[in-house]
């Protein structure tokens, strides 16, 4: 029984790939970078959705009071005109829009950490401690 299980260890160490302690070196900062990446424009987007949200909150005040009030929108680097009415809908969407990338970057942050924490205990890489 011992032998079958330390057989069974050896086959799955010998799946690694042979890397020099360079190509190591490399992944990990890769795989670090790639987290750090997709942190940060997670972060963005939940500033933008946040914004989103704080601009609906005003317009639905003025949308029950006077839905033919006039606001301005940013669209493409060009200022419109446009009513209350018109510009809550579409502000609803874009939140929405941006809620789904915001989800979908999360579950590949969490797939990327997965596969960043699997390759760390592979080749057995552990952060050095800082003094």
């Amino acid at each position: 029984m011992a032998s079958s299980t330390a057989a069974a260890k050896k086959p799955q160490q010998s799946k690694l790939p042979q890397l020099s302690p360079q190509d190591v070196q490399q992944n990990y900062t890769r795989l670090q970078n790639e987290l750090q990446s997709l942190a940060n424009k997670i972060g963005e987007l939940e500033q933008e959705a946040e914004e989103h949200t704080l601009v609906l909150s005003t317009l639905n005040e003025a949308l029950e009071a006077e839905p033919d009030r006039k606001c301005f929108r940013l669209v493409g680097g060009v200022l419109v005109e446009r009513t209350v009415k018109d510009v809550v809908p579409a502000l609803q969407t874009n939140r929405g829009g941006i809620q789904k990338v915001i989800s979908n970057l999360t579950e590949q942050y969490k797939a990327k950490e997965t596969d960043f924490e699997t390759f760390k205990r592979d080749y057995h890489i552990r952060p050095a401690a800082v003094a």
